[in-house]
């Protein structure tokens, strides 16, 4: 089979990949479903050992699991080359649903947190990093839109599956709901991962010229390692990015709830509401931007989004004040969109500056930016609201946060020019500073 005939087959596959990858990704996005299972699983505990154990109790559960996917994200991109794609995910999937299996035979914290904190924690990062790096190989011409659709897939987990967890563990009880999940998870994860194939490094789909792109000079045609890559000024602006906008959108996630009850004086029932449309529209903004970032650039989608998470913050603080709901809604929504966007973005903008052949690891190592912003987001919202009894405060010092991270834009593009610079233009420019 020559070059053009597999190029051919591989644009027709590239869809049943992608399609492959969403299902999988929404098999270990099963772990959004941890703040349903929390209190039955608090009440089961206590029944079993004469505890008082609330979900809150629980929480850290949940936090070791996502403070540990970047590990198995570096070790999945490393072993990308070496395993394939299919069985990085395969291996991922399985692991996360035997995690599942192992919280439905809990008696105590410690067998949560090996069951879901460490197994499926692990896991959940070894799959994700290839369910999406190796979908964004399959589409230079959609980049962004493929990086979107693969992290949306991950991210609807957060509608889908709380309202059949709720299900299960009211008919067949909180254990039982968590082998169903882990067996359910195993059975489809696996099947999926069998139609996904590795990417070559030099694919190009059928009909598409790379010099055809607008956006050509933002995409690079060498093939940066990870330690090229972390020796560049411009994975420090990027990273620096990335950890920013998730810091802001983890910070309000974290605590939704609480800061529609708190602040607005919403009921349980309507901040749950608010709960769910900002799921919805975080898994919106990852497919919406992903693909709007093909057409303008990757930095200057990330500088519109960071405008509009100023603009969206000031409206959640200025709501508080005049407990005005409408308002509110509308800025935390907003907030889930540009969220998401950040999210959706990076798998293509880290591919588009470091090339596509090591792209696995680049962007497991990229993702580190994500698992700091989950500790920093949530620890900067809780902290402020212990020191002043409310949340609003904490709007305002993300108002700052999201400003320095759009300066940080400005610096991006001060060294993207420099690196387009050719050679002997750099020189003049060093000697005449002297």
């Amino acid at each position: 089979m020559n070059n053009q005939e597999s190029n051919t087959k591989l644009t027709k596959r590239r869809w049943i990949v992608l399609t492959a990858s969403c299902v999988a990704n929404l098999c270990i996005g099963a772990i959004y479903a941890w703040s349903v299972f929390a209190g039955p699983m608090a009440e089961h505990l206590n029944m079993l050992n004469g505890t008082a154990k609330t979900s809150a109790d629980l929480a850290v559960v949940f936090s070791i699991c996502n403070g540990l996917a970047f590990i198995t994200m570096i070790a999945g991109g490393y072993l990308d080359k070496k395993l394939g794609a299919k069985w990085i995910i395969f291996i991922g999937v399985v692991a996360f649903g035997l995690g599942f299996v192992v919280c439905g035979f809990s008696k105590n914290v410690a067998t949560l947190i090996i069951g879901f904190s460490i197994i499926c924690g692990l896991a959940n990062g070894f799959a994700y990093v290839c369910t999406v790096s190796n979908t964004v190989k399959f589409f230079p011409d959609k980049k962004g839109l493929a990086g979107g659709i693969s992290t949306a897939s991950f991210g609807i987990s957060s509608v889908i599956v709380p309202p059949i967890a709720n299900v299960l563990n009211n008919s067949v009880g909180v254990c039982r709901a968590f082998t169903i999940f882990g067996v359910a998870i195993i059975v489809i994860g696996a099947l999926c991962s069998l139609f996904i194939i590795n990417c070559p490094d030099d694919f190009a789909p059928d009909g598409w010229n790379p010099e055809d792109n607008v956006l050509a000079e933002d995409v690079t045609t060498e093939n940066k390692t990870a330690k090229q890559m972390l020796s560049s000024p411009i994975f420090y602006a990027m990273i620096g990015m990335m950890f920013i906008g998730c810091s802001v959108g983890l910070m309000v996630i974290s605590e939704a709830s609480g800061v529609a009850q708190n602040m607005i004086g919403m009921t349980t029932g309507a901040a749950a509401l608010v709960v769910s449309a900002l799921a919805l529209f975080n898994t919106g903004g990852r497919i919406v931007v992903g693909g709007i970032s093909d057409r303008i650039g990757r930095i200057n989608a990330i500088a519109v989004i960071l405008v509009l998470m100023i603009g969206s913050l000031l409206m959640i603080y200025f709501s508080g004040g005049l407990k005005n709901a409408p308002m509110f809604c509308i800025g935390i929504c907003l907030i889930g969109f540009c969220y998401g966007a950040f999210i959706g973005i990076y798998p293509a903008f880290t591919s588009d500056q470091f090339g596509v052949k090591y792209s696995t690891l680049n962007f497991g190592i990229m993702f580190i930016g994500f698992s700091a912003a989950g500790f920093a987001g949530p620890m900067m919202m809780q902290r402020i609201f212990n020191n002043t009894g409310s949340y609003r405060m904490a709007f305002l010092a993300a108002v700052i946060f999201a400003v320095a991270g759009l300066a940080i834009s400005f610096i991006y593009r001060v060294l993207q020019k420099k690196k387009q610079m050719p050679e002997g233009v750099k020189s003049l420019e060093v000697e005449s500073e002297y």
